[in-house]
């Protein structure tokens, strides 16, 4: 009872809520534990393959025109119980695959058995997202997402602490092989978690949206079709593109900066995971105290508009900091930046989906968190080396950056004016 009352006060739960909030919250962490256990390992591969970076990207992109489809037509005939547990087992088993294969292959195909993991992970990580988010934007209503959203997401943030931290502690002493092993655990946790919280929703639809008995129906192609026509689903897809565009220089002067300043690959490793922990402690703190606050407080709009506002400055900064402080002013631009990027443009983003039909919750849904946000990465990485291959410095690409992160807030304060049909 005092628990419950602590936590009444902590989140502005409603009778009814409490229980699905954390449902929801024990999910989101399971999820992101499993990515933030691998995550430093994709990026130093990123480090170390850097020459090869934009084919690594145009690979990922080129799978996610496959998956998005694929994964359409799965949810068209399941009901939303059974996709959603299949999409996290899947991965799952994709996970003991990629062991198996680096423990019996020859040390000649690690190259390869890289850059097939990096493309891979890079997909996991949106699609399990994705397929979180369209579970929890389906349960909540409007009102319910400006309010829990946010403490939602704090679940998500202490498993990347947790995770980023473990492998930030193992990272010198044991196989990475044995990390893919591990992010099976939280997978499988996750797909319970699924299902218990679906349950909880046929069992109380008046405090949340029950699934109709019909599957969701259409086609593969539905979803992405329904992008095109809306004007407020266009919006949404040109904020990502624009968060791509923002994220991927980002991520291209890490990897270029830590890449050239640090040679040996676990401290690579470390750096980076340290990094994500710093990112996810900042997260949790403001999801914790302040997202509900912000989100009901200044609206939608400008809390949307907050982290273009990070990046123009960060890029900024980077752009002018010297060579000798290039790491530090890295750290504190990828701290602010990506805990912006989760701790309020995410939940802010997401109460968008809560206005729009159940089939563009999941559909357009996963066709712009997984292929329009690809794709934007395509293409600011080719944006990248376009630049570079002109002479172009990272503090100059930097400092052309910014320009482009004011226009993203602009658009972001107008996507909190329409309403999304």
């Amino acid at each position: 009872m005092v628990l419950a009352k602590l936590f009444a006060k902590l989140v502005p739960v409603r009778p009814g809520e409490a229980a699905p909030t954390l449902l929801a919250t024990a999910y989101g962490f399971c999820i992101l534990f499993a990515f933030y256990l691998l995550r430093p390992v994709r990026d130093e591969i990123g480090a170390a393959d850097r020459g090869n970076l934009q084919l690594l990207w145009t690979a990922v992109f080129l799978v996610m025109l496959l998956a998005v489809p694929l994964y359409s037509m799965a949810v068209a005939r399941l009901r939303r119980g059974a996709f959603i547990v299949l999409a996290n087992r899947f991965f799952a088993i994709n996970l003991i695959a990629f062991y198996a294969a680096l423990v019996l292959l020859p040390e000649s195909a690690r190259a390869w058995i890289d850059r097939a993991f990096y493309v891979w992970l890079s997909v996991f990580a949106l699609f399990v997202v994705t397929v979180f988010w369209g579970l929890v934007v389906d349960l909540f209503r409007d009102d319910q997402g400006r309010r829990l959203f946010g403490f939602i997401a704090v679940g998500s943030s202490l498993g990347g602490v947790i995770g980023s931290s473990t492998t930030a502690l193992l990272a010198a002493h044991v196989p990475v092989f044995l990390l893919l092993l591990f992010a099976v655990l939280p997978l499988e946790a996750a797909c319970w978690l699924a299902r218990a919280l679906d349950r909880r929703a046929a069992a109380a639809p008046a405090t949340l949206n029950r699934e109709p008995e019909a599957t969701i129906g259409g086609d593969a192609w539905s979803g992405i079709v329904a992008v095109f026509r809306s004007p407020a689903l266009r919006g949404i897809a040109l904020w990502i593109l624009l968060m791509t565009f923002a994220s991927t220089m980002l991520y291209f002067i890490q990897s270029h900066l830590v890449g050239e300043a640090i040679s040996d690959r676990a401290l690579r490793r470390a750096f980076l995971a340290r990094i994500d922990l710093a990112v996810n402690v900042v997260t949790i703190l403001t999801q914790a105290l302040l997202t509900a606050r912000i989100l009901q407080r200044i609206g939608v709009g400008l809390t949307l508009a907050v982290l273009p506002t990070v990046a123009a400055l960060g890029f900024v900064a980077l752009g002018a900091a010297p060579t000798s402080l290039a790491l530090g002013a890295l750290l504190v631009v990828r701290v602010l930046y990506d805990s912006s990027r989760h701790a309020l443009a995410k939940p802010a983003r997401e109460v968008l989906f809560t206005r729009v039909e159940r089939e563009q919750r999941y559909k357009s849904k996963a066709f712009i968190d997984a292929a329009v946000y690809r794709g934007g990465d395509l293409l600011s990485g080719w944006i990248y080396v376009g630049l570079a291959a002109l002479g172009m410095t990272v503090g100059v690409i930097a400092l052309a950056a910014a320009p482009v992160a004011v226009g993203w807030a602009v658009l972001g304060r107008r996507l909190g004016r329409d309403e999304v049909k």
